[in-house]
């Protein structure tokens, strides 16, 4: 057992973690101890807060008083428990009707909070689905992610945006099914290139009639729904027969179609016919890290997999990181009718009771011990294992790399938070600054952020007056919301693409804020600029109090940091082109009154462009069929607001 401390005696801190806050261990009970005063022996979940009102742990219970008094016997709580209590200063409650209805609580709320004593799933994407629309005569056959609002049948989910669009490459080929949009389909005055390459029968133009295509919809529906073999046997039929007729042309496109109907098939390196819809989850453990796969098998077909890598304290036993994993990974989506798992859950019937809740319909939480579901779970074990090797590989690479800059930049200690700064605009046009975060788990992109440049006096394509302004918006919000540097939002090393001129910005900003370069609660600057000739591999780095240098072009923190740089330019360029693209499909004349599609295309039809409406005069703009005159002087007096 962990040998207690004294209720006030410092906390040891584990390396890059915030220093323990509060009034110590007496003072953190003392807050339990008054909450427990009004908590009823019924279900619910509780918060512990911080001073700054950040949730430290979520948890809930079938007794809020008689699971809450544990922690007030702070002798029995492991270091990690004993700091948290030294952190709380308050306590929320929220009482439920049932367990369950905690347990689905709990989730809901550490995925929202993410607490930083829970167990955590960091990875909060969404899964894509095949769309099958249900408001058109003629159905698309689309890729469709996030809620499921649209009219029509859903099949999914899929682990990847990839296996959605390999599988509807392959579904088009095999059923011939349309992907344009409405608009698109409505406008068509012949076949697309889609047509003539075999990947749509071309309802837009009616080379088939609606019961031919409603025909293909319907086959799209059973092979989707896990009927492959009924539809296999009636195109084998089908081939044969036009074979016989020795009508080769048609033989052949049911031949194609089969093969693309096998192609999917044969991705399938693992199938459960028999097991319907389910989820497969395997968990594996090692280096005091876990790994969580997930297998998705809808209609027996294999829907891909996705690896997960849960945040949680060492020593955190399989089962338990496997219980929260389930809960939060729920939270947000409708769990099918069978779960199996490679590890029992510490509370099996809890977990099943909530996920019935969760679902409307019962689920089934089942640990394999034979027969074809067990294959499934050991190849998910197996993709486990392998995927928690491979990260564990790049962790040590990565925090090698980060000791690594330590000595080439004199750092106090290895960082374990770096934001990288570069700015992207076109002579000045949609300026934008990027801001990418690397750790010892590689890109944190959870935390990049993006910033567009306000202020309207700078120049355009003053690189130095925008790096002013993000660093400025940056660290000015970092000192209001963390001005003890305990939340996690500070970094260690700030990198800014460019040179000495960056850099002597960014140290007057850090000077204007009161930020120091050295010391406690220090933030080290470096610039990378290219070297002669913009030649990436000879790039110069810069340092306050320090003369410029180059480092070998093979040094592993020189390709390192040219690596944060690359991701930090493409991360600013993303954005900007973003915006340059949501620009271009603004026209000026969209804010023009009483002006509607019709009279806008009249308009730009007329003067060949919104410059020529905006240089028109009165007289011409009348000339404009369905312009009147009243609203001509409408539009003249909004181009020429003095006359």
């Amino acid at each position: 057992m962990t040998e207690p401390l004294p209720p006030d005696a410092p906390l040891p801190t584990s390396p890059g973690s915030a220093p323990a806050d509060g009034a110590g261990l007496t003072h953190g009970v003392e807050v339990i101890r008054a909450t427990l005063r009004t908590l009823p022996d019924s279900p619910g979940v509780y918060r512990m807060l911080n001073r700054h009102g950040d949730a430290l742990y979520v948890g809930k219970a079938k007794s809020l008083k008689k699971r809450v008094v544990a922690y007030t016997r702070v002798e029995a709580l492991p270091l990690r428990l004993q700091r948290m209590v030294r952190e709380t200063v308050s306590m929320e409650v929220v009482n439920t009707h049932t367990e369950a209805e905690a347990l689905l609580l709990e989730s809901n709320l550490i995925k929202k909070l993410k607490p930083r004593y829970n167990i955590l799933l960091r990875d909060d994407k969404s899964f894509p689905y095949v769309l099958i629309t249900g408001d058109h005569a003629f159905p698309q056959i689309i890729k469709y992610r996030g809620n499921r609002d649209a009219k029509g049948e859903y099949f999914g989910p899929f682990a990847s945006a990839h296996a959605v669009t390999e599988t509807l490459t392959i579904l088009q080929k095999a059923f011939l099914l349309r992907t344009c949009t409405d608009s698109v389909f409505a406008t068509r005055t012949r076949a697309c290139l889609l047509h003539q390459i075999k990947r749509c029968c071309a309802p837009c133009v009616e080379k088939v009639s609606a019961e031919e295509y409603a025909a293909l919809v319907k086959q799209a529906r059973a092979f989707l729904t896990g009927h492959s073999q009924e539809i296999q046997q009636d195109l084998i039929a089908r081939m044969e027969a036009h074979a016989e007729a020795l009508e080769f042309e048609e033989a052949a496109q049911l031949r194609d179609r089969l093969r693309a109907i096998a192609r999917i098939q044969a991705h399938q390196d693992i199938s459960l016919g028999d097991l319907g819809d389910a989820d497969v989850m395997a968990v594996h453990q090692a280096g005091g890290q876990t790994c969580i796969q997930v297998f998705f098998f809808r209609m027996g077909q294999n829907y891909g997999n996705r690896a997960y890598f849960p945040v949680h304290a060492h020593d955190v036993p399989a089962g338990e990181v496997l219980e929260a994993f389930v809960g939060q990974f729920y939270a947000a989506r409708r769990p099918p009718g069978r779960i199996l798992l490679s590890e029992a859950l510490p509370n099996h019937d809890l977990v099943r009771d909530a996920l019935k809740l969760r679902a409307e319909h019962a689920v089934d939480l089942l640990v394999p011990k034979r027969g074809d579901k067990v294959k499934a779970v050991d190849h998910a074990l197996t993709n486990a294992r392998e995927a928690l090797g491979r990260r564990l590989a790049e962790t040590s690479a990565q925090k090698a790399l980060l000791d690594g800059m330590v000595e080439v930049f004199a750092l106090p200690r290895s960082p374990q938070r770096v934001e990288v700064y570069d700015n992207a605009h076109i002579q000045g046009a949609h300026a934008v600054g990027g801001m990418i975060v690397a750790g010892p788990d590689g890109f944190n992109k959870a935390a990049y952020r993006t910033f567009n440049i306000r202020d309207t006096d700078l120049t355009p394509g003053d690189d130095f007056g925008m790096m002013r302004e993000v660093l400025t918006r940056r660290f000015s919000r970092a000192l209001k919301e963390d001005p003890d540097h305990d939340r996690g939002q500070w970094p260690d090393v700030v990198l800014i693409d460019g040179g000495k001129g960056q850099l002597s910005v960014a140290e007057a900003v850090f000077a204007a804020l009161g930020i120091p370069l050295s010391g406690e609660g220090s933030v080290a600057l470096i610039s990378i600029a290219k070297g002669p000739d913009r030649n990436a591999g000879r790039e110069v780095y810069h340092q306050p109090g320090r003369a410029p240098f180059t480092l070998p072009h093979t040094h592993p923190v020189h390709y390192f940091l040219q690596r944060l740089r690359d991701e930090a330019h493409r991360h600013a360029n993303g954005t900007h082109r973003s915006k340059r693209s949501r620009a271009l499909g603004v026209s000026r004349l969209d804010a023009l009154p009483g002006i509607g599609p019709r009279r806008k295309k009249a308009l730009l039809h007329h003067f060949g462009s919104a410059k020529g409406v905006e240089d028109a005069g009165l007289t011409d703009l009348q000339a404009v069929d369905g312009i009147s005159a009243a609203l001509a002087k409408k539009i003249y007096d909004h181009f020429h607001p003095g006359g």
